[in-house]
C-alpha cells in the first residue's frame, strides 16, 4: 500500500475533464432557455446591490434563496451527485442555505448597513463576474459555449454571485449566511484546479475578496466612525 503522502489531488477525482464537460453540455441543454432568464435575474441583482434600499435587499436575499436552493437540487442533486459523491451532500448545504437565506430575507427590517465603499464595489464586482464575465471561460478555456456555465442554472456562478450579493448586509450576517456559498467556492475552485481548469481562480479568488472585503471594509468603517467622534 503506498504511503498517504505519495497521493496527488488528482488521484481522488473520480471523472475526466471531459466527463465533466459533457455533464455541463447535458445539463445546459436540458434546461435552454433558461439561462437567458438567469442572465435577466442577475443583472436585476447586479441592480438592486447598486440601489442598495433595504427593500431590494429583502428581495434580493429571498429572491437568491429560490435560486440557490432550485441549482442545489436541479444541479448538483440531480446531475453531478451521479460522478462525484461530495455533490449530495453540497446539495443538502445549498438547501440549508436556501432557506437561511429566504428567511433573511422575510425577517430582517433594516439589513443592510451602510457598507463601505469597498465593500460596496466589490458586491458588484463579483455579482458581474458571476452573470456576464463567467460565461465566457468556457470558450476562453477553449471549451464550447454549450459547456458555458450561468448564474441560477450552474452552482459556481450562483455560488459567487450569492457572496457578492451578501457583501452589503452586517458583517456577521454576511460571514454567517456566505458560509455555504463560500465553502463551495473554496471547493469547487480546488476541484477546478485540479482537472487543470483556468476557471478555478474564480471561484478561488471570490472566497478571497470576500474576506478580503468584509474584513479590511469593516475596519474602514470603524475607523471612519472613530474620527467622526473624534470631532
Amino acid at each position: 500500500m503506498s504511503e498517504w503522502w505519495t497521493y496527488r489531488p488528482s488521484d481522488f477525482l473520480l471523472f475526466s475533464p471531459r466527463v465533466y464537460e459533457r455533464l455541463i453540455e447535458t445539463h445546459n441543454a436540458a434546461l435552454w432557455p433558461l439561462q437567458l432568464v438567469g442572465l435577466l435575474l442577475g443583472l436585476v441583482l447586479l441592480a438592486a446591490v447598486w440601489r442598495g434600499r433595504d427593500g431590494d435587499a429583502r428581495l434580493a436575499l429571498a429572491a437568491l434563496g429560490v435560486i440557490v436552493g432550485w441549482v442545489g437540487w436541479s444541479f448538483l442533486g440531480q446531475r453531478y451527485a451521479a460522478i462525484n459523491w461530495a455533490a449530495a451532500y453540497a446539495a443538502l448545504g445549498f438547501a440549508a442555505e436556501a432557506v437561511a437565506l429566504v428567511a433573511a430575507g422575510a425577517a430582517l427590517r433594516a439589513p443592510l448597513s451602510m457598507p463601505s465603499a469597498l465593500r460596496r464595489a466589490t458586491a458588484l464586482l463579483l455579482i458581474a463576474v458571476a452573470v456576464v464575465a463567467y460565461p465566457l471561460l468556457a470558450p476562453l478555456d477553449g471549451r464550447s459555449l454549450a459547456s458555458a456555465e450561468t448564474f441560477a442554472v450552474m452552482s459556481e456562478p450562483t455560488a459567487i454571485a450569492t457572496l457578492g450579493a451578501l457583501l452589503p448586509l452586517r458583517r456577521r450576517l454576511a460571514l454567517a449566511l456566505g458560509l455555504v456559498p463560500l465553502a463551495w467556492c473554496l471547493y469547487a475552485g480546488m476541484t477546478l484546479w485540479t482537472l487543470g481548469d483556468a476557471a478555478a481562480a474564480a471561484p478561488l479568488g471570490t472566497a478571497a475578496l470576500f474576506l478580503a472585503a468584509l474584513a479590511l471594509g469593516g475596519r474602514s468603517r470603524q475607523a471612519s466612525g472613530e474620527r467622526l467622534r473624534s470631532r
